[in-house]
Formats: C-alpha cells, sequence, structure tokens
C-alpha cells in the first residue's frame, strides 16, 4: 500500500511538473533577448530531475522540446531543414533534463552543501547538486543547440551573420543567437532551482 502510494504521488508530481513545463515554455516564448525567446521551463527541468531522477528529466526536456516546435519558436529553423529542427529541438531538452538528473545523482550522494544561516540545524545549507544541476542544463540545451547550427544551418547561419554585421560566424552564435539568452538562463537557474528544491523539501518533512 505503502509504495502504491509513493507511485501515485510521484506520477501526481510529474504530471504537475509537466503542466508547468507547458505553461513557463508557452510564457516564456514573449520573454526575448535577442531572436529567440528566453526558456524558463529549465528551472522547472532541474527542478523535476532533482526530485524525479535522471529519466524523468529527459521525459521534463522532451515535453520542453514538443512545446517549442508546436508554438511555432523554432520556425526560423523549421523552413530550413525541419527533419533537422525536430531532432535538435527534441534532443536539447531531453539530454538537458537528462544530464542534469545524472549530475544532480552523483553529487546528492556526497551529500556536500553550501552553508546558509539559519538556526534550524536541518535547514543549513542548499544542495551543491542542485546548484551543478542547474548549471548542466543549461549548458548542454546551449551546447546542443549549436552543435546542431553548425551541422545543420550552418550556411544559413551564416547568412544572418552577414546581414548583423558579424565577419565570424562563431562570433555571430555566441553573442548573436545564444550569448544573452544562455547567461540570462543560467542565473535563473543557480538562484531559483536550488531555493524551489529546497522548499519542497523542506514542505515534505516539516
Amino acid at each position: 500500500m505503502e509504495k502504491k502510494r509513493l507511485d501515485t504521488r510521484t506520477l501526481t508530481g510529474m504530471a504537475l511538473m509537466t503542466a508547468v513545463v507547458v505553461i513557463l515554455q508557452l510564457l516564456g516564448a514573449f520573454v526575448r533577448f535577442g531572436p529567440f525567446s528566453i526558456s524558463l521551463v529549465l528551472i522547472p527541468i532541474v527542478v523535476g530531475a532533482a526530485l524525479y531522477g535522471a529519466a524523468a528529466g529527459a521525459w521534463f526536456g522532451f515535453v520542453f522540446g514538443m512545446v517549442v516546435l508546436l508554438s511555432g519558436d523554432a520556425a526560423a529553423f523549421l523552413v530550413v531543414n525541419p527533419l533537422g529542427t525536430i531532432l535538435v529541438v527534441l534532443l536539447k531538452g531531453a539530454l538537458a533534463g537528462f544530464c542534469a538528473g545524472l549530475v544532480f545523482k552523483a553529487l546528492s550522494r556526497r551529500d556536500v552543501k553550501i552553508a546558509l544561516p539559519s538556526r534550524d540545524e536541518k535547514k543549513q545549507g542548499v544542495d551543491l547538486s542542485v546548484i551543478a544541476a542547474a548549471i548542466v542544463c543549461p549548458v548542454v540545451n546551449t551546447g546542443i543547440f549549436l552543435l546542431g547550427c553548425l551541422v545543420f544551418f550552418l550556411p544559413t547561419i551564416s547568412e544572418w551573420a552577414a546581414a548583423m554585421g558579424f565577419e565570424s560566424v562563431g562570433k555571430y552564435m555566441i553573442f548573436g543567437l545564444v550569448g544573452g539568452n544562455f547567461l540570462f538562463e543560467l542565473l535563473f537557474n543557480i538562484v531559483f532551482s536550488p531555493l524551489i528544491v529546497r522548499l519542497i523539501k523542506i514542505g515534505k518533512n516539516p
């Protein structure tokens, strides 16, 4: 009975987190630095991966990718190479969540924490594993996006770079395509993911 209750709680939690992923990605489409929207959804992907494991993180990342494709946020790439776009968008989201979950699991076994001032000894510190996962998720997401640009869209990216006045395609990809977005996503993940995971754990174990 206890196992069934835990399974039900996990499924319910994953369903709620999936809904959060969908909603945040749709809302994030209106927040832009440069030509593409900000992935606010990476925060629940990290939180979900920390709470439910790497496979769950991959699922949340896959859902993120599906919403990107269905919402038209990848339209500029779809007209160039539909198959390449679908592959890159789904793969970068799923691997970002999966890798975040793996990193969290590997480091959480060591129970390394960053000390925080608190009167309650049980609530002192933020897990370094969550911070590491919060860093890995946007790094993998952006890294696979850049790799996909090189493999599937380099001629088009070169045209965009020339039109924007960039002499180097590499500089355009770093500073024009992903620069502001990546820094925003990384900062928000580092700040909010550990905080949310900590609050959820406190709520479960008051």
